[in-house]
């Protein structure tokens, strides 16, 4: 992806949001517990997790019946188009564009940019056990196969969920970039609308990755944190014992529209997003370069589309996942970026509450910035009792700050070498 044009006329804002996140299904719940610095990490309760070095993770609690899920949207869907398609019915209510308020959209400049890094795993690890008879038949059984076994494994089966839903008849694009996806896939609607190709996105990312095969991928990575004895305590970024991540679930969806399109239809809009770059560090799989220089150079990218000096940056959202080479990389990268201003910025970590939920975790964290712009609150990062000294930032431990929040960067890594950067601001900046 290349980066926003700073020069364009057309601004990206957000008139709706929706939320479906460990703690709490909708945005108010969610909000509440991530000010109240409280942690959904718990035991799984998904699948007998007994025989995984990691037992813990942040389950959301869930009922796709209770949350208004047809009978066949149950069977057709995985757990994480359920997440997707319950939080854009969120988003689309909240920016006014569900029933009678969609009645004026052109649909064919209304699309959709959806990220997941894993896809529809939970039902494609299902349907495989069942077919292959629990692993044992090289050979498998195509006659045990589900009627929607082919759009498990098509992670585009995701993005046609949220279109019909919010029959869009625009640009229809899946993201799937590791852990930057959810910003990735915000960043690339904002792109579309800066460019001129579409009015209106419904943009954001979902994953639901707790399943037995990718805990135990991360087992053999040992990326997990062995603090099974502490579940609420097992996240805990830039501790000076943090140990590793703790998975997580859910999703995030926006209403992401171009400003003078949101303006003439009076739709309230929420904050506006002012710049969004992405690099590769070409280096390591799943390694990191201590310097941070290629996540300061996106930060740095970010800034320039935004017009914005490091100084004007009042709170960092951190990608902080718990990791002791993440948070390193991460306390380097805002150093260089941001220079002296970096040790006055707060700077917190919502993982260490909700988890890491791969894909969905930026689009997540992007709902985190816009809930602390409108209320001037920036969340806590739970668990941080003792502070490792070479992460020499503020964290913002344990309690929420209240605060005037105007603009607020946001950052995430993934596996590949992917680093994303992008600036939000308070409602209707003007550029």
């Amino acid at each position: 992806m290349t980066t926003c044009s700073s020069a364009s006329a057309r601004r990206a804002v957000i008139t709706g949001l929706g939320v479906v996140a460990p703690g709490g299904v909708g945005t108010k719940a969610f909000w509440e517990m991530l000010t109240a610095g409280r942690t959904a990490t718990r035991p799984i309760t998904l699948f007998d997790a007994s025989p995984y070095r990691c037992r813990i993770a942040a389950e959301v609690d869930f009922d796709p019946e209770r949350e208004g899920l047809s009978p066949k949207e149950i069977r057709r869907m995985d757990r994480a188009g359920q997440f997707a398609l319950v939080a854009t019915r969120e988003a689309l209510a909240d920016g006014g564009l569900d029933g009678d308020g969609a009645a004026g959209l052109d649909r064919s400049r209304a699309g959709v940019s959806l990220g997941s890094a894993i896809g529809s795993s939970t039902r494609m690890e299902e349907e495989y056990v069942a077919i292959s008879d629990g692993g044992r038949d090289w050979l498998v059984d195509h006659r045990f196969a589900a009627p929607y076994s082919y759009s498990y494994i098509a992670v585009s089966s995701l993005v046609t969920e949220v279109a019909w839903a919010a029959r869009t008849e625009g640009p229809a694009v899946v993201v799937s970039a590791g852990c930057t996806s959810g910003l990735d896939a915000v960043g690339h609607a904002v792109q579309l609308i800066e460019d001129g190709t579409a009015d209106v996105m419904i943009a954001g990312s979902t994953d639901a990755p707790l399943t037995p095969i990718t805990m135990a991928c991360f087992d053999a990575l040992k990326a997990t944190t062995p603090r099974n004895d502490d579940p609420a305590a097992g996240c805990r970024p830039f501790h000076r014992d943090r140990d590793g991540i703790v998975l997580g679930e859910g999703a995030a969806m926006f209403v992401v529209e171009e400003y003078e399109h949101a303006r003439r239809r009076g739709a309230r809009i929420r904050a506006e997003v002012l710049g969004y770059a992405n690099r590769a560090n070409a280096y390591h799989m799943t390694g990191l370069r201590p310097d941070g220089a290629e996540l300061a150079e996106a930060i740095r990218a970010a800034l320039g589309q935004a017009r914005l000096d490091p100084s004007d940056i009042r709170y960092v959202n951190a990608h902080g996942s718990g990791t002791r080479q993440n948070d390193l990389h991460e306390t380097a990268a805002v150093k260089r970026a941001l220079g002296a201003h970096a040790y006055d910025v707060p700077m917190s970590s919502i993982k260490s509450m909700v988890g890491h939920s791969l894909g969905a975790i930026g689009a997540i964290e992007i709902a985190a910035c816009v809930l602390a712009i409108e209320d001037g609150i920036v969340p806590p990062t739970a668990n941080l009792t003792v502070q490792d000294p070479d992460c020499d930032l503020d964290y913002v431990p344990l309690v929420a700050r209240t605060q005037d929040i105007g603009a607020v960067l946001t950052v995430g890594s993934g596996f590949g070498g992917f680093q994303t950067a992008m600036v939000l601001s308070e409602a209707g900046r003007a550029a």
